[in-house]
């Protein structure tokens, strides 16, 4: 981390700045706000609060997005109080102990860290789940979601476990060591589980004997008629290639004439299946495909 110290006080300035760079922070030493480099970027302020209070209060706007420590000798309102409610994140008592220090700054160093990667994660997912709604309602869990598109079983779960304080655990059914998996689970925390439609009948039974009281969100990407718990059904109407697994060619025949009905006739769209106008009139009354007027 690159770090500003402003300190008054020399000695101490350079005992902190060593320790520092002992720790692998590159530190710069200033006594006053005014021979700061301005163009220089800083992760860390260390302001003393013995410099002129409008130093100070300048320092604490100008470094408002970064990460500010006070030195203060003794605590007030004045000191602490509103410095901190100004902007500034914490203070140290002179004399302190440098690992105390230490430890602050690599707190905010972890802190800044995760801040920045859930921000990340946050334009990620509103990216990802744009257009995607839920409603505000309390789900009675075990779960499932049938879906045709994996982003909005994903979403559903997010939306749930943001309303949560329960910790959480994503389990891939495909890849999960089932049995193990099932000893360790509790009510104590949130399961999404994903990969539903690729077990087995029996993987299927025991699992749904497992979660009768737990908190279990599960995700398939087929129907699942011998669930035994909730379930509910999120599909995308855009989505052509319902999900990996084969479609069988009734499937297929009913997706594409559902989606492209309102496009082509019927001439055109049975050139297209590469089926005779007559069977994709007989399709239709099997499937139960409604034609639109």
């Amino acid at each position: 981390m690159k770090i500003l110290i402003l300190e008054d006080e020399i000695y101490l300035a350079q005992k902190v700045s060593s320790r520092l760079m002992e720790e692998g922070h590159s530190c710069d030493h200033c006594t006053s706000f005014g021979e700061v480099d301005k163009s220089k970027h800083y992760d860390t302020i260390l302001l003393s609060m013995n410099l002129h209070s409008t130093n100070c209060d300048s320092v604490i706007r100008y470094y408002k997005d970064k990460v500010i420590i006070l030195f203060v000798t003794y605590i007030s309102d004045a000191t602490v109080g509103n410095p901190i409610r100004l902007g500034a994140n914490d203070y140290v008592q002179k004399p302190f102990m440098m690992d105390e220090l230490i430890r602050k700054i690599h707190h905010f160093e972890i802190y800044n860290k995760m801040e920045k990667e859930l921000l990340l994660h946050k334009k990620y997912f509103d990216t990802i789940f744009d257009g995607i709604n839920h409603e505000d309602k309390k789900y009675n869990l075990p779960l499932l979601v049938e879906t045709n598109d994996q982003k909005y079983s994903d979403s559903l779960f997010f939306h749930i476990a943001n309303q949560s304080s329960m910790p959480v655990k994503i389990i891939s059914l495909a890849k999960a060591n089932l049995p193990t998996e099932i000893k360790e689970l509790n009510n104590q925390t949130l399961y999404y589980m994903l990969d539903y439609h690729s077990l087995k009948k029996s993987l299927k039974d025991l699992l749904n004997n497992a979660i009768k009281d737990l908190n279990v969100i599960i995700s398939s990407l087929d129907n699942e008629p011998d669930f035994v718990f909730e379930k509910i059904e999120l599909k995308n109407s855009n989505q052509i290639i319902a999900n990996d697994n084969i479609m069988t060619i009734n499937e297929y025949v009913k997706l594409i004439v559902n989606t492209f009905q309102d496009n082509y006739p019927d001439t055109e769209l049975s050139k297209k299946l590469g089926i005779s106008r007559k069977s994709l009139w007989e399709k239709r009354k099997k499937l139960g495909i409604e034609k639109k007027k």
